[in-house]
């Protein structure tokens, strides 16, 4: 039987080939999985600045937005002043959710959104009384006049940099209580905190946000009535994308302008 002496140096030389093939290879793959495990890291929450009249039907929304989409969301309440001043200063934000427009226009004339932003809603007010509260709820406040003496407190929002601390009191101006209620008056920091002041006992009365005044965690504690619109200068909401915004938060942004959105929103009170 012949032998072919060049047949092992062909074996030896295959191998060697392959082996650098698959080397080379290897070195391939492993920048591409690199860049498919920083694909595959998770994101960071999209982070919301809201107003505290949203305290409530936004957690509803996002937590929709989430279950459809999987992008999570973090929401930070206050008053809209106070937002609008610490983004100004680099506050990191995403999306800007103004109770009042005036903030968001400041921002979008300083360059710092993305456009003018849409109006998500208008807001109301309403007169917030503790639920054991004897004080009778009519429009025109009058059971709240018959029963003054009762009120050592009264809660709104600071209407220095809370809109719906402003709309009360021009409210109470218009009904010609601001006099008698100033000497009696406790500041929230924002409605959601004037809220609190009435839910937990602190005051026997005060003006909140409609929106608040029919989540359940608080009507459980509390009974409100809504105040004629025309009491107060028009709560109209508008939300804006931050400059820097991640590319997710257009979804959110988009999202809370549908129709589904709108149908949360009405049902806290907002006009849409």
């Amino acid at each position: 039987m012949l032998k072919w002496p060049c047949c092992d140096r062909v074996v030896i030389e295959r191998r060697r080939f392959f082996g650098q093939i698959a080397g080379g290879l290897m070195g391939a793959v492993a920048p591409t999985l690199g860049w498919a495990q920083a694909l595959a890291a998770p994101r960071r929450p999209l982070r919301v600045a809201a107003a505290s009249d949203l305290k409530f039907a936004l957690a509803q929304l996002i937590h929709q937005f989430q279950q459809e989409t999987g992008i999570q969301v973090e929401a930070s309440y206050g008053s809209s002043g106070n937002f609008a001043r610490q983004i100004r200063q680099g506050l990191p934000v995403d999306l800007f959710m103004s109770a009042d427009e005036s903030w968001v226009h400041q921002l979008a004339d300083a360059g710092l959104t993305q456009g003018p932003g849409v109006v998500y809603g208008h807001g109301r007010i309403a007169l917030l009384l503790p639920a054991s509260s004897p004080i009778t709820l009519d429009a025109q406040l009058q059971g709240l006049q018959a029963q003054w003496h009762t009120v050592r407190k009264f809660a709104i929002a600071n209407p220095e940099h809370a809109p719906y601390g402003r709309a009360a009191q021009q409210a109470l101006q218009a009904l010609g209580l601001w006099e008698r209620a100033k000497p009696k008056l406790v500041l929230g920091e924002n409605i959601a905190q004037a809220t609190q002041f009435v839910t937990t006992g602190a005051a026997q009365a005060g003006i909140s946000a409609l929106s608040l005044a029919r989540a359940p965690e608080v009507a459980a504690q509390s009974k409100h009535l809504a105040l004629p619109s025309h009491l107060h200068a028009p709560l109209t909401q508008r939300m804006v994308l931050l400059k820097n915004a991640a590319p997710a938060a257009g979804q959110l942004f988009a999202y809370l302008q549908s129709e589904a959105a709108r149908r949360v929103l009405q049902g806290f009170g907002f006009e849409t």
